[in-house]
């Protein structure tokens, strides 16, 4: 079966970034440059901001200059915005009051990049994502507009995390929730996701989804994974996003994806 690869993105944490490592590894990196220099577009598909993700490759902003950003609310094309989607401040309101009685919880909705503590605390949020600590600003309500991104953090175990994820899901409207990893969710516009911005980026390059590889491990790349045909879950990713993939590789720890994309650079397809 012939591939005409266009664009390779990957998820960050749990994908090509360990669980308690800072950067992506050289190979990584170097396997980004690779496709890139083979005509293919390369880069993250991530929660994170796009001011929080050239950190994660070493301060090479090369590697994102292509990225879903902010599970697919931000997408940016060769280092340009060609889409920006909002969060409604209503149902933030409405997620800081019910978090308000929930233990060594909060939420965070970020401003310009700051990530803005609307209810919790600075100690809680350290143990669930120490980046955003370090920055964050603690602010007394929602701002009065619509957001680029927020975050619930929780400050407990994976169980937990579902908790309290299964209550917001409850009681909020107009807005998703997805589980990335334990400790963290995202909050998403309804009916958007990683998979929305793929669609984007599709249009605007002019290619089919049949053209696109994506990499993911967990909750939050779900819509992703069933979306693209060539999707691809590495060893250890929920078991959700494992059946949601077609094509399953070695571990993140590993370099796995690194490895695939090295191949598909070269021309080569590395799954069956």
């Amino acid at each position: 079966m012939a591939h005409d690869i266009k664009l390779i993105l990957s998820d960050i944490d749990g994908t090509i970034l360990p669980y308690g490592s800072k950067v992506v590894s050289a190979r990584t990196r170097a396997a980004f440059h690779a496709a890139q220099r083979a005509g293919i577009r390369v880069g993250p598909a991530s929660g994170r901001g796009f001011s929080h993700i050239p950190v994660s490759f070493a301060g090479d902003a090369a590697c994102s200059q292509t990225c879903l950003a902010t599970n697919g609310m931000q997408v940016y094309l060769d280092g340009g915005l060609v889409h920006q989607e909002r969060l409604p401040r209503e149902p933030l309101v409405c997620v800081a009051n019910l978090l308000r009685d929930v233990e060594r919880a909060g939420l965070l909705c970020f401003e310009d990049g700051v990530p803005l503590i609307v209810e919790g605390g600075v100690a809680d949020l350290a143990e669930c994502f120490e980046l955003y600590a370090r920055e964050a600003v603690v602010v007394d309500a929602v701002p009065n507009h619509n957001i680029d991104k927020a975050n619930v953090f929780v400050n407990g175990s994976m169980d937990d995390t579902r908790r309290v994820m299964d209550l917001l899901a409850r009681h909020v409207r107009d807005v998703d929730f997805d589980l990335p990893m334990a400790r963290f969710l995202n909050v998403r516009p309804a009916g958007w996701s990683k998979a929305s911005g793929i669609d984007v980026l599709c249009r605007e390059l002019g290619i089919t989804i049949d053209q696109v590889v994506v990499f993911g491990d967990a909750g939050n790349d779900l819509e992703m994974l069933s979306h693209v045909p060539n999707s691809v879950a590495v060893e250890g990713a929920t078991s959700e996003a494992t059946a949601a993939a077609r094509w399953h590789i070695g571990r993140c720890e590993d370099e796995a994806v690194a490895c695939a994309i090295e191949r598909l650079a070269m021309g080569e397809w590395p799954f069956c």
